[in-house]
């Protein structure tokens, strides 16, 4: 997930041709229910260990992507639900890489070795190879021109843009206060100049930072040094990322990222007059895969006239390479699946079809999502019949802290079902409805068009400094949150699913602005 700011916006409500009536929640029987199987008799942990330390990493188009996929459909037809199966999505022009092996150590001024995360889609080096490090400092493109001829065979320390080593005295985790929380209830939407929350166009300092990237690959090209080493990650965790790669264009330079206290170790020492050396070995493996694939199982709805309109919830399946994605994103995946879990366990009968969507490519740009707008709800400015049988989408993917409540996307009439619905699961922390719009996951997909969909608002935890590391494992996830995650998501659903009234769609607006990625 990419951690945008909240934003929020004039709402303008549609009917879509529903007629409004007082929502309903499902019954306390069905409520105590849920709850008892959802708290006392939780598959969370044992889902938790299969999706991170049995599955592994899934890195879109990968090996191991390719890998997880067939292990999670696999398990979701053990599970019992009704068309498990892994679908086409959209094309991927990447193609697909795994890492086969990765090292890396100073050799002088003495030997240390170092934890690292290679670039995805960076390249190998040619078995192992020793270089002496240059610090390589390119703030512009003018910039360039100082190093050119001057570092073929030579290991680049690209500098951190980020060099404050400050001591954090904030705790490392950490959950939402009440005042926090009530703030997000106001509503400041007049604040912004459209839904969107501006024009929909990227800062001109991104652009430009972009544009030097693409660049920056271009000379690393030509020039030919041994390896980029770029400053990602603290607390000695190295941070995930991509370099720029079309499938069959030449292999890139090898390039991996290193924490900052490793990566500026090695630049004062080099700022100090002292001659630093490296020695790496990286093989990574490139593959013809360029699908981005979508996981998806249902439970079936049982009413004539509503079984085809669908209460769609999920989460992105694909991750970095590095750790096991557990935080971003199988949290989400868990809770989900663990959702459609109580439900069927319990025999609930929903009278809409239940569908959980595992997403591919969500790191990338959406593709998983997009993929599945583009199929079945809306192509270019099209409705297709999906779209009036389009219910809900509920999404999570903030790490695996405690619900605390739901953006509602501006969609004001949205509020008078939260509230019916939240009814019995107040005692669980849900309380707070916000009027607000969150940023850089797959719900946008679905809202951008003015589909109900929404993200939960969520305690932090650690997220923020462990999402795209390699600390990204089954320990960073808060079993019991995700327990009762996954018990509200059960009974938001059961409710959405039997609830007569349907909330209404947002009317799309005119000359959307391009998705950000």
């Amino acid at each position: 997930m990419k951690k945008l700011l909240v934003i929020v916006a004039v709402a303008v409500l549609s009917m879509g041709g529903h007629t409004a009536m007082a929502q309903v929640s499902e019954s306390a029987e069905w409520a105590t229910k849920i709850k008892a199987e959802g708290l006392g008799h939780s598959q969370i942990d044992e889902l938790s260990q299969y999706l991170t330390d049995f599955v592994g990493s899934r890195l879109t188009a990968s090996k191991q992507k390719r890998r997880a996929d067939a292990l999670v459909v696999e398990k979701l037809k053990e599970m019992g639900f009704a068309n498990a199966r892994s679908e086409f999505a959209a094309e991927f022009t990447r193609g697909g890489w795994d890492v086969v092996k990765t090292y890396a150590a100073m050799t002088a001024p003495y030997y240390c070795a170092f934890s690292v995360n290679p670039r995805a889609w960076s390249g190998s080096t040619d078995g192992l190879v020793k270089g002496e490090c240059t610090i390589f400092n390119v703030q512009t493109k003018e910039d360039l021109e100082k190093y050119r001829g001057k570092v073929a065979g030579k290991i680049l320390l690209v500098p951190s843009t980020q060099q404050n080593n400050e001591i954090n005295f904030k705790p490392l985790a950490s959950r939402y206060d009440e005042e926090q929380l009530e703030a997000l209830t106001q509503d400041n939407r007049a604040n912004m100049r459209n839904r969107f929350g501006g024009p929909g166009r990227m800062p001109f300092d991104f652009r430009a930072m972009m544009e030097l990237r693409q660049i920056m690959t271009s000379f690393y090209a030509e020039e030919k040094p041994l390896c980029v080493v770029n400053a990602s990650g603290s607390y000695n965790v190295p941070g995930g990322s991509g370099v720029n790669y079309r499938a069959g264009d030449p292999e890139p330079v090898p390039e991996i990222n290193m924490p900052l206290e490793d990566h500026n170790r090695m630049v004062r020492l080099i700022q100090n007059g002292k001659e630093v050396e490296m020695e790496l070995e990286l093989i990574n493996e490139f593959s013809d895969d360029k699908e981005v694939r979508n996981i998806y199982a249902e439970i079936p709805g049982t009413d004539p006239k509503l079984k085809d309109e669908i209460i769609l919830i999920g989460g992105h399946f694909d991750s970095w390479h590095g750790g096991t994605g557990a935080a971003d994103n199988a949290s989400g995946c868990i809770v989900m699946i663990e959702a459609m879990r109580i439900l069927k366990e319990l025999g609930f009968k929903p009278k809409r079809t239940i569908r959980l969507a595992l997403w591919g490519g969500e790191e990338q740009g959406l593709f998983g999502s997009r993929g599945y707008m583009e199929q079945y709800l809306m192509k270019g400015q099209k409705k297709l019949p999906g779209f009036d049988k389009f219910a809900l989408y509920l999404n999570m993917d903030n790490g695996s802290g405690r619900f605390r409540g739901i953006y509602l996307e501006r969609n004001d009439a949205a509020f008078e079902f939260f509230e019916a619905w939240m009814k019995y699961i107040k005692p669980l922390g849900f309380e707070y409805l916000s009027p607000r719009t969150t940023g850089g996951t797959d719900h946008q997909t679905f809202s951008r068009i003015g589909l109900p969909a929404y993200q939960f608002i969520q305690d932090e935890l650690e997220y923020g400094r462990t999402y795209h590391t390699i600390m990204d494992t089954y320990e960073r996830l808060s079993i019991s949150d995700l327990k009762t995650d996954a018990t509200i998501v059960a009974w938001l659903v059961a409710c959405a699913a039997n609830d007569p009234g349907r909330i209404p769609v947002y009317p799309a607006v005119e000359n959307m602005p391009p998705m950000p990625f």
